[in-house]
């Protein structure tokens, strides 16, 4: 199966992204098929240097098959190439005490509830 992924390069705390296209099984950083553009996180998201990606490039191998990744998924979706999915992550922002106390609240409510009736 074919990705469409980053493969990182750059030096230590200097991260610097190829966006590539591979077989899945192969390592992040291993053997590709073909390099389609580079992504640079260090730079502002203002300049035009931080992303450049072959959308041309990109959109043949999405109808060859080739599956993006989340991140690239985001960066096709800016560009209007292909329209990401909407997540729903309802207990994204519930802090670890919260949580547990509502855990503990709903055991409370389901030792509590009357058993079913033998018959």
């Amino acid at each position: 199966m074919l990705t469409i992924r980053m493969a990182r390069a750059g030096t230590k705390k200097r991260p610097f992204y190829h966006i590539v296209v591979a077989d899945s099984r192969s390592p992040r950083d291993g053997r590709f098929i073909e390099r389609l553009g580079h992504f640079n996180p260090l730079l502002p998201k203002e300049k035009t240097e931080r992303l450049k990606l072959d959308l041309e490039k990109a959109k043949s191998w999405i109808v060859k098959g080739a599956q993006p990744s989340d991140r690239v998924m985001r960066f096709l979706d800016a560009a209007g190439v292909l329209q990401r999915q909407k997540r729903n992550n309802p207990k994204k922002a519930v802090p670890r005490k919260e949580r547990k106390a509502q855990e503990e609240a709903a055991k409370a409510v389901a030792g509590t509830a009357p058993a079913a009736p033998a018959t």
